[in-house]
């Protein structure tokens, strides 16, 4: 790797420390990018601890699908779980990544409206029919 690339941060932490960082990054990256798992981060976000059957009857895909993105959601210590008889209770590992999809959200309205302003301006540039 470029290591004029690797240490960005301005400080003196070495770039196999960022490139480790950045990998785990990507990790959690790669692990919200199906909508469902979205959906299930922003429903532990809204509502805190839930149990498996609020959130298989809340989320809009099949159970199976649900569990599945659960389990990735697990080894990436993003979701955590909490056993109480034959009940299964999730919750986020850290609020923060609540508030990361919050950010997120922020950033793709923002650019959505951009968007959206620059297509009209095309649109008024455009010779009348």
């Amino acid at each position: 790797m470029d290591q004029r690339i690797a240490n960005t941060s301005g400080d003196s932490e070495k770039p196999q420390m960022q490139d480790r960082q950045r990998f785990l990054m990507a990790g959690i990256c790669c692990a919200l990018a199906h909508p469902t798992c979205i959906a299930i981060v922003e429903l532990l976000r809204d509502e805190g601890e839930i149990s498996a059957t609020f959130l298989y009857d809340r989320i809009e895909a099949d159970a199976s699908s649900i569990s599945q993105h659960l389990t990735v959601l697990r080894a990436k210590h993003l979701v955590q779980t909490r056993n109480d008889k034959n009940q299964v209770f999730y919750s986020l590992c850290d609020k923060v990544l609540g508030r990361v999809l919050d950010l997120m959200g922020h950033y793709f309205r923002s650019h959505l409206t951009e968007s959206f302003e620059i297509l009209k301006q095309v649109r008024s540039e455009l010779p009348a029919e």
